[in-house]
């Protein structure tokens, strides 16, 4: 996985800020507190330019699929979360959070998700106790800067009845009655299946990644605008 966070040190130095998206849904509190114990300058909030203006973004979820949808659609979360992922900034959603990046769920027939992730969250497979209510341990199937440091095995907390297909995403994977989708990526938008927020060690090391992220992705957009503008002063001087 490499050594060292890119971004730490402006991390540590001026932290982001990220913003858990209030919908009113789940304890979103845990979330925020535990991205402010690795470092972040974490805001829960519903206020759409508040979220605009964040350095990233994160989406917690709990309970069933349809309900939590039609609460970021209600909250008119649905379409601040697709900005802040149009937008190129780090995104992160947190099990059903997670699930709600994708097309759809068998949990909420008819019900869309934000479609930003191809597929279909499926019901874990017959035969294994439903919820998975345990510590499970991760296989890395792909290097990300959001497992970095963390070996190639380390242990989360899930709870869940429901995970995504396989896909081009995949991150990692855990073991329950077969191959279950425990994280995913695209770009700069990841998601976790387990609750990093009470995994832990390991799980905290997993937001610590994530703010990292957040930070490097702000000095890179800056470095691009400061670029961006010393180029458009420079086409008009030469139109002087």
């Amino acid at each position: 996985m490499g050594s060292g966070s890119p971004g730490a040190t402006d991390a540590e130095a001026n932290p982001p800020t990220i913003a858990v998206l209030d919908y009113g849904i789940g304890n979103l509190r845990s979330a925020e507190k535990a991205l402010e114990h690795v470092g972040a300058v974490a805001v829960l909030t519903a206020d759409a330019d508040e979220i605009a203006q964040a350095d990233a973004v994160v989406l917690p979820g709990v309970g069933a699929f349809g309900r939590c949808r039609e609460a970021l659609a209600k909250t008119g979360l649905d379409e601040a979360a697709l900005n802040a992922v149009a937008s190129g900034r780090p995104f992160l959603g947190i099990c059903v959070g997670m699930q709600l990046l994708y097309d759809s769920s068998e949990e909420s027939p008819g019900i869309a998700g934000l479609g930003v992730f191809a597929g279909t969250v499926r019901r874990l497979q017959p035969g294994v106790k439903q919820p998975q209510m345990q510590w499970n341990q991760l296989s890395l199937m792909n290097d990300s800067p959001l497992f970095e440091g963390l070996g190639e095995n380390p242990w989360m907390y899930f709870v869940h009845s429901f995970a995504a297909e396989p896909s081009q995403y995949l991150l990692a994977t855990c073991e329950y009655g077969g191959s279950v989708v425990a994280a995913a990526q695209s770009e700069l938008v990841f998601a976790t299946q387990f609750h990093p927020e009470k995994s832990g060690q390991a799980g905290l090391a997993v937001l610590r990644n994530f703010v990292n992220i957040a930070a490097s992705s702000r000095e890179a957009r800056a470095q691009r605008a400061a670029q961006q503008a010393q180029l458009a002063q420079q086409a008009q001087r030469r139109a002087v």
